[in-house]
């Protein structure tokens, strides 16, 4: 099934004044969450119920749930009944994944804030950057094919007093997130890739699939197509954005179980920026002044103004959705901005709001297209995750009675992020791997230096055909 985002269509100025007309006021600030519980959508699992699937190594695919449109100014008039009708409809659709319990973000700060320090810090002037929610969604999945001391540890890490607790909140996560309405696009997948030779434990795989979404492939860990398949999916959930990277994603003869997950996010912007005004100038970067083009745009935004920075939201399409942009003052680098509370409570909670207020911003930046690639092991190990890396100490009996020796050997995260005159578009995938220290195979030597037989036998075990070798 293909979840890629449509082509968005060009908006045009009427549509602007509609939505200006229509936009509702949502919280919106920074990073933070939306204080929201879950809501219940179904999953449709696909189970092996025809040939292709099987031969494919689809064990069940989830389907995602329709959403109510945008409403289309180019077809319909934006002031009759019919068009006023389909806006309703998709905001009554909005705000029902939107307003919820306030139970839904508690305890999430913690690990958005110590994760976001950790990932980015150490960058020494290069470009970097994470998926905090992306990251989450793994560590949860990885959290529910764990036990015990392994368990805890991610349970503490995230912030979650039990792993049912956790179940819920991922749950939330999700729906609160998901959004392809011809608007604005966010999806996040998941995925399970299994190796044939294992015997897993089912319970532990239908919990992934209902409270994650997650579909299930199975097949020969470290064969070209399994590889091809893990990569093909990974490519389709993130719109092709990460495909070179994605190149160096490939499962090892010893992995156990890989998990997956994606988010792909693109919206335009509420004030666009003139094409016309881009222009060359220079950008004073730590290894030296560079030039490149700058995009300059006016708008109604929300001003920021803290001790060590100054920050302003550019509004992204109808749904509250921001970026913000937080420049430190002079002589301050933006590393130092990790670790200073004002920072940090800004982006994760908004910050106090007697500082913020309503201004005609005058915004001027460079285009941006930024790729960043880490493997989050060491840091999981500095944020006190350490277990499942051993494979004497890992407890993973949820997922396979075979779990002695079964420890996660890599935490591939991958993220690429681009603003331009129109929008943002950006994705990001984790995929941990997890390799068996005691289920390697028992190897063997054959040489053929001597005369033998052969055959060539049909999926049936029948022979279609068989020989003889004396001499090659």
């Amino acid at each position: 099934m293909t979840r890629q985002a449509n082509d968005k269509l060009p908006e045009s100025g009427e549509r602007k004044k509609r939505r200006r007309r229509h936009r509702k006021p949502l919280w919106a600030a920074a990073t933070a969450a939306v204080l929201v519980i879950a809501i219940a959508v179904g999953v449709v699992l696909r189970n092996n119920a025809d040939e292709k699937n099987a031969s494919a190594g689809v064990i069940a695919e989830e389907a995602y749930p329709e959403m109510a449109p945008y409403p289309d100014a180019a077809k319909l008039d934006i002031n009759s009944e019919e068009y006023s009708r389909a806006y309703e409809s998709w905001w009554e659709d909005i705000r029902a994944r939107q307003m919820q319990a306030s139970e839904y973000a508690d305890g999430m700060e913690p690990f958005f804030s110590a994760g976001v320090r950790q990932f980015l810090s150490g960058n020494e002037g290069e470009n970097k950057v994470c998926s905090p929610i992306n990251i989450y969604l793994a560590l949860s999945m990885l959290a529910e094919v764990t036990d015990g001391e392994s368990r805890q540890q991610i349970l503490d890490l995230v912030g979650a007093d039990s792993i049912e607790a956790l179940r819920t909140r991922a749950k939330a996560v999700w729906n609160v997130h998901y959004r392809n309405d011809g608007d604005t696009t966010s999806i996040l997948a998941n995925s399970l890739w299994l190796n044939e030779n294992i015997p897993y434990e089912q319970s532990a795989l239908d919990r992934l699939a209902e409270n994650y979404y997650a579909s299930a492939y199975q097949g020969t860990m470290g064969s070209e197509k399994f590889n091809r398949m893990l990569q093909d999916w990974l490519n389709e959930q993130t719109g092709g954005l990460l495909e070179e990277q994605i190149r160096d994603v490939k499962l090892n003869p010893e992995t156990i179980l890989a998990l997956a997950s994606t988010i792909y996010y693109q919206a335009q912007w509420i004030n666009e920026f003139d094409k016309n005004s881009t222009a060359p100038d220079v950008f004073h970067a730590p290894s030296g002044d560079v030039t490149c083009d700058f995009m300059h745009g006016y708008g109604s935004e929300t001003y920021y103004e803290g001790e060590k920075f100054e920050a302003v939201s550019w509004g992204l399409d109808n749904n509250g959705d921001a970026m913000w942009f937080l420049l430190p003052r002079d002589g301050v680098m933006p590393e130092e901005l990790l670790d200073d509370a004002e920072a940090m409570d800004f982006l994760l909670n908004g910050g106090s709001e007697g500082k913020q207020k309503n201004v005609l911003a005058d915004l001027t930046l460079p285009r941006i297209d930024i790729t960043s690639g880490m493997d989050l092991s060491e840091g999981l190990k500095e944020l006190g995750v350490t277990d499942i890396f051993d494979g004497e100490a890992s407890d993973f009996s949820p997922l396979t009675a075979e779990s002695e020796g079964i420890f996660v050997s890599e935490v591939k995260h991958d993220v690429r992020i681009m603003a331009d005159e129109e929008g943002v578009s950006a994705a990001a995938y984790t995929v941990i791997m997890m390799d068996g220290s005691s289920a390697d195979p028992e190897e063997i030597e054959i040489t053929l230096n001597r005369p033998f037989l052969f055959a060539v036998k049909g999926r049936d075990g029948l022979p279609l055909f068989v020989g003889c070798v004396n001499q090659p």
